[in-house]
């Protein structure tokens, strides 16, 4: 954690060197503080590009401490007891360009080691032990030099030689530690040229030390940053340099660690006015009385002033005073920040405030700028990190100043706990609500003409339908609140930008992205989405439309259902039939009718009902032939079968039907009236006989059938038997198809045999035949000669 800090406070001190020694793209870092080392480790990865070694015991620099690191570019040795460092120690470190050695033990300010690295664009060696600045010719080479910190804690003289060697460069920020300075030549500091000055001015000297260094920093730079000033037992001296400024160089001031009375806090700030100094900045001032005192007020107007970090270590305390001091300065821009301040006086007419920040105080809400009407001009207002509780009177505030463009009210504590009338200025175009304790009820009381409005880390859990006061919004930050569904853009016709970020709502609404048809940037991450259909159009936004999406695709993942958790939105797919109902039901019902028809078409092709009346006829046989009584067969039939048929087709019945019936393992007896007729016998008495002498009669039916005069004898007489004994005796073969029309009415009862009766086809296809001939054996059922079923089949 230590380590972690200690880093943390060393880029926290660059200006300069933050965006030279820390650029935006990723850099391999090695953060090796506070870590009781006593030399350079030799294990560090060779790509390190930023090396962190501070407040370690590190007493020395060896040249081949750093010669593997050939892509280092920042290197901290800061706060360690470094006394020496090798000539050669950074030879092989071309690329370094940040380089901290302040806080040391180093005695020669020579820096020989600077000729390797010539790259180099900051550089500290403040806080050291050196017995003067004379800086040696090392200092010339470096070009590219940007920041330069110097400075000893021990008692120095300094002198215009001593920076003749950075004489010629043009840098950004110099900062010299004077505060042991014993003797200085005046005209020291005008040597160089840079753009900001830092001065640590002297904790003790003559008012002519003094004296002569400020005269110098006041025409050197700039901007210039003077720290240490403690009047704890005097401030004579300050005060009468700052009286005797006259004509500076600089345009921007800043007074930092001050120790001192409010009487001599004034007396150092007002002379400022009539310089030419356009921004004041006083920070970490310690006040040790305030009392009230006259003010000469100067007319001259300042461009900036900030205040922060200002602190009263008195007993007694007069607020008026304080507070009516700032209010009268003439000045644009005010910053009063972290200064405890719980109240500001409302300015009198004339001022010039165009911009006020009082971020991190104790204001509170209950009288601050109520009925101001002076602040005319105003157009920023930030009241961030204070008391603030009622929302109203937050409103009502802003009522008379009527260019207010942008208010900041963010981390306070305010709320609204019911609706009311807000009275906004009409000018307010952003409003920045964050981190506050406010509710759906916000929506109800906002002005009318806003175009930024940030909501987010608040108890937002929806955004009411209906919300038509904010039709000029173009951008809404509602990110980290409750929200349980996205809010639809017909309430904000004009959005561009939405954050809706770490929210509870698992799906957006059906029409949200039909209603933001203007929006350019959304950020909906860290969302608990259920990855179901009705997300599916929301997670192929990246693909379907031109909208930025913040933090696409790592942030966007399924949370539910359970075995879609951790997936991301980008890979989650359900296909259309899977979320249409009506397209699903179409397909099914497309399924079945496809289904319908090749079945249909195969039946028609493979003739498929024929075989299943086959197979149909076969199971009846059986089945009613495990009901029939063989003794009562082998009592009353001599013949299996009696077939009749016209002579046209007896070449079928010789060739195809007796082999197969009587040329089998168990033969059949069949009888025919050619073989079996009596000779002297009528014929009707004949038929008759083998008739009621078979156990089936099997008909050929054909078109000659029907053309002859004794198969219908032969077919009634068989149907009277099968009438009279309750017997299924019949079997009817269709040898060829037999149209209707060719049946004479002597035949009603064969169209009536045919209606009722399941009859067999012969199959013209050789394939079917051998099924044809199973289910006619099986019709017929039983063998004379058999004594069990299996001769049958």
């Amino acid at each position: 954690m230590s380590n972690t800090t200690s880093f943390i406070a060393w880029i926290s001190i660059f200006k300069v060197g933050w965006s030279l020694c820390f650029p935006a793209e990723d850099n391999i870092v090695i953060n090796n503080s506070s870590s009781s080392l006593i030399v350079v480790p030799s294990n560090l990865r060779k790509q390190t590009e930023i090396l962190d070694l501070s407040q370690n015991n590190i007493s020395k620099i060896h040249i081949q401490d750093f010669a593997s690191l050939q892509w280092l570019r920042s290197l901290n040795l800061s706060i360690n007891r470094i006394s020496n460092v090798a000539n050669a120690s950074f030879r092989f470190n071309r690329k370094l360009e940040c380089l901290d050695l302040s806080r040391n033990e180093l005695s020669n300010i020579e820096c020989h080691f600077l000729n390797n690295i010539t790259s180099l664009k900051y550089f500290d060696i403040s806080s050291n032990r050196f017995l003067s600045l004379t800086l040696g010719k090392a200092f010339g080479f470096l070009k590219n030099l940007e920041y330069l910190g110097l400075g000893s804690r021990e008692a120095i003289q300094l002198q215009k030689n001593d920076l003749k060697e950075i004489s010629r460069n043009q840098l950004q920020e110099v900062s010299i530690g004077l505060k042991y300075l014993s003797e200085y030549e005046l005209g020291t500091l005008l040597v160089l040229r840079t753009t900001k000055l830092h001065i640590v001015l002297p904790s003790a000297g003559t008012a002519a030390l003094l004296n002569k260094v400020l005269h110098d920093a006041f025409t050197s730079a700039d901007t210039l940053k003077l720290s240490n000033i403690d009047c704890s037992q005097t401030c004579d001296n300050y005060i009468n340099v700052f009286k005797a400024l006259g004509n500076v160089r600089i345009s921007t001031l800043l007074l930092e660690d001050l120790t001192l009375s409010w009487l001599q806090f004034t007396s150092i700030i007002v002379p400022i006015w009539d310089t030419r100094i356009k921004n004041l900045s006083i920070i970490n001032a310690t006040l040790n009385s305030i009392r009230s005192s006259v003010i000469q007020h100067s007319d001259r107007v300042l461009e900036t002033l900030i205040f922060r970090r200002i602190r009263s270590s008195a007993f007694y305390f007069n607020p008026p005073v304080y507070y009516d001091f700032f209010i009268k300065l003439k000045v644009v821009n005010l910053t009063i920040s972290n200064s405890g301040m719980k109240f500001i006086a409302c300015p009198e007419q004339g001022n010039h405030f165009k911009f006020i920040d009082l971020t991190d105080n104790s204001i509170t809400s209950d009288f601050f700028f109520q009925d101001c009407k002076s602040l005319n001009l105003l157009e920023t207002l930030i009241l961030q990190q204070n008391e603030l509780h009622q929302f109203y009177k937050l409103s009502t505030m802003t009522r008379y100043m009527k260019s207010l463009k942008n208010l900041d009210a963010s981390q306070n504590q305010l709320t609204l706990d019911e609706k009311t009338n807000c009275l906004w200025t009409n000018s307010l175009k952003k409003l920045n609500l964050s981190s506050n304790r406010l509710t759906d009820l916000i929506f109800t009381c906002l002005p009318s003409n806003l175009e930024v409005l940030d909501v987010e880390k608040n108890n937002i859990y929806i955004v009411p339908q209906g919300v038509n006061n904010l039709e000029m919004l173009r951008e809404l930050y509602l990110g980290s609140n409750k929200l349980v569904r996205l809010p639809e853009c017909s309430n904000f016709r004009n959005l561009e930008i939405l954050y809706v970020e770490g929210n509870s709502y698992q799906e957006p609404s059906s029409n949200f992205l039909q209603s933001c048809s203007r929006l350019t940037k959304l950020n909906a991450a860290s969302n608990p989405f259920e990855c179901t259909c009705d997300l599916r159009d929301f997670s192929r936004i990246k693909e379907n439309t031109q909208v930025e999406l913040v933090g696409w695709p790592e942030s966007y993942q399924c949370i539910y259902p359970v075995n879609l958790r951790g997936t991301l939105l980008k890979d989650f797919y359900l296909s259309e039939v899977m979320c249409n109902p009506v397209l699903l039901m179409l397909i099914i019902l497309g399924s079945m009718v496809v289904l319908a028809v090749v079945m249909g078409l195969t039946c028609h092709f493979l003739d498929l009902p024929w075989y299943l009346r086959m197979i149909y006829q076969w199971t009846q046989v059986k089945r009613r032939v495990m009901k029939t009584d063989l003794q009562q067969l082998h009592e009353n039939c001599v013949y299996d079968a009696f077939v009749s048929y016209s002579e046209q087709d007896s070449g079928w019945v010789k060739e195809q039907l007796l082999p197969n019936l009587e040329e089998r393992e168990n033969p059949f007896r069949i009888c025919l009236h050619e073989r079996h007729f009596i000779p002297g016998k009528g014929i009707i008495q004949n038929i008759i006989s083998c008739i009621e002498k078979s156990y089936k009669s099997i008909f050929i039916l054909s078109p000659n059938f029907v053309q002859s005069e004794w198969c219908h004898y032969e077919l009634y007489f068989a149907q009277h038997r099968v009438l009279s004994e309750q017997s299924n005796n019949l079997i009817l073969v269709v040898l060829e198809p037999i149209p209707q029309y060719m049946i004479p009415s002597k035949y009603y009862k064969l169209k009536s045999l045919m209606a009722k009766k399941t009859y067999l086809e012969w199959p013209v296809d050789k394939s079917k035949q051998r099924l044809f001939w199973s289910t006619l054996q099986a019709a017929i059922g039983i063998n004379i000669t058999a004594e069990t079923e299996e001769t049958l089949l």
